[in-house]
Order: structure tokens, then C-alpha cells, then sequence
């Protein structure tokens, strides 16, 4: 019996407990709505701020941007929108905070909160960009963006990180552009690759890739030497040749150096062999 008014007690006082969850919640649910539907838009700012020192950035950023128009040109003006964009940033919509943040930049350049804004702008942008293999054009405009902050703010509390996401977009296009070549490569169309890796050379001469890239070059020399005409190979075997000779002075101890030693003999006795062609035979004359 006392067993069963004990779990009677817990059932009442739960499903009460319950009821006054939902109430309030009800209630806070209300309140907000009250507030989005007010022409008050002092208390819509006012109830921005709560809601925001809260993390209810959602709410936040609804209610800022209803209360933007009505301070337009006041002085809360550049506050409210910095923390309407960053309403957003914290909410996680990166699209509307890039966009916001942007806005306010361009609007209020001598605002206080300028370079916290630019900065989160840049991270906004990083945010939207995508692995290697694909386009890799969002990371060319956060690239520009960074390089453009790091110029405005050369010690920014800031700067580290900004170095920290350059690097890492660099590598992903250093990365896609080396894959490229290699895929010219292996189609053994070497005319193409060596194009190819050359490009990727010269736009990146730190590429994480430098090695494999030196060393196709030599191979993609090599094959297409072997393809091509008898009167055009002396030629290009004595770019093998010269391919040999930028690969060994950077990397002496690879693990392709057994591997382009065999290409690099194979083309000086080719290019030798059209060198005793090429050289006239002594004629000797009788009396």
C-alpha cells in the first residue's frame, strides 16, 4: 500500500512537473512571438541583446534585422548590424553572416568593430569552400579576402589564423592542380603533362609535391622521346637530359633517383648515338 501511494505521489508531482514545462515554454514561446509582431522597435532591439547574451542567436538575428531600418543612421546603427551578422555566424548560417558581415564592412569602415568583422567575413568565406577536387574557386575569393586583411591589419590579433587558412587553401589548390597533371600523365598524353607540370612549377614552386612533380618531368621526357619521330627524338632526349640534371640537384637521395638514373643513361646513349651520325666521317684520299 505504501508502495503504491509512493509511485501515486511521483505521478501526480511528474506529470505537474511536465505541465509547468510546457507552460513556460509556452510562455517564452509567446513572449518572442509578441515581440517579432511589435511596431516597438526599441524593445525588438532591447529583446535582441537579451536573447543574444542568452546564445539564442537565431532569435537574435531575427529581431535585429527587423529593428535594422528603424535605426538606420542613429547611433546604434553599426552595433545592431555587427551583431546581426554575427547572429548569424553563431547560429551557423555562414551564407548570410559572409553576407552581412560584407555589408557591414562596406557601410561602416570606422566602425570599432571593423576588423573583428572583416576577420569573421574571411572565416565565413572559409567556411564555404570545398576539398581539393573540387572547384576551387570559393578558395581563390577567400584567398583575395585574407591577403587584402593581412595587408589592412598586418598585426592583427587576427593574423595567425588568417596565415594558418591561407596555407591550408594554397595546399588544396597546389593539391588539385598537381592532380590534374598527373591525370595528363597517366593518359600518357606527356605532351600535355609536361605542360601541365610545368604551370604547376612555376604557380607554386613550394608545392608539397615538389618531387613527384620533378621526377614525372623527367619520366613524361623520357616516354615522350620514346613516341616520337627518329628525326625529333636527339632533341628531346636531351631534354630527358636536362630534366635529369634539375631532378638530382634537388632531390639526390629520392627514391626515383635508381629510376631516372636508368631514363638519363638510356637517353645520353641516344643522343650520342645521333651525335656519331651526325659527325662526319674522315675521307681519305690516295695519290
Amino acid at each position: 500500500m505504501v508502495l503504491q501511494n509512493a509511485f501515486t505521489v511521483l505521478r501526480f508531482y511528474g506529470g505537474s512537473a511536465a505541465l509547468c514545462a510546457m507552460l513556460f515554454a509556452g510562455a517564452c514561446t509567446t513572449q518572442y512571438d509578441k515581440v517579432l509582431k511589435s511596431s516597438d522597435y526599441t524593445l525588438k532591439y532591447r529583446t535582441a541583446g537579451t536573447y543574444y547574451e542568452a546564445g539564442k542567436y537565431q532569435k537574435a538575428a531575427a529581431l535585429y534585422e527587423q529593428s535594422a531600418m528603424y535605426y538606420r543612421g542613429l547611433p546604434q546603427d553599426d552595433s545592431l548590424n555587427f551583431f546581426l551578422a554575427k547572429s548569424y555566424f553563431k547560429y551557423g548560417d555562414i551564407y548570410s553572416a559572409e553576407y552581412y558581415f560584407s555589408q557591414f564592412c562596406n557601410a561602416f569602415p570606422r566602425s570599432p568593430f571593423i576588423e573583428e568583422a572583416y576577420y569573421l567575413q574571411i572565416v565565413s568565406l572559409y567556411e564555404q569552400t570545398y576539398r581539393y577536387e573540387l572547384d576551387q574557386a570559393p578558395s581563390y575569393k577567400t584567398l583575395t579576402a585574407i591577403d587584402e586583411f593581412l595587408y589592412a591589419y598586418p598585426k592583427s590579433e587576427y593574423a595567425v589564423q588568417c596565415k594558418e587558412m591561407k596555407d591550408d587553401l594554397l595546399q588544396r589548390i597546389d593539391e588539385k592542380q598537381y592532380e590534374a597533371a598527373k591525370l595528363y600523365y597517366l593518359t600518357e598524353d606527356y605532351k600535355a603533362a609536361t605542360a601541365a607540370l610545368r604551370t604547376s612549377m612555376r604557380d607554386y614552386p613550394d608545392s608539397h609535391f615538389r618531387e613527384e612533380i620533378l621526377y614525372m618531368m623527367v619520366a613524361a621526357a623520357y616516354k615522350y622521346a620514346e613516341q616520337s619521330y627518329q628525326h625529333l627524338q636527339k632533341d628531346r632526349y636531351q631534354a630527358v637530359i636536362d630534366e635529369y640534371y634539375n631532378f638530382v640537384s634537388e632531390f639526390p637521395d629520392s627514391k626515383y633517383r635508381r629510376e631516372v638514373e636508368r631514363m638519363f643513361e638510356n637517353a645520353s646513349r641516344q643522343v650520342h648515338k645521333g651525335q656519331e651520325k651526325d659527325t662526319p666521317t674522315e675521307i681519305t684520299t690516295h695519290n
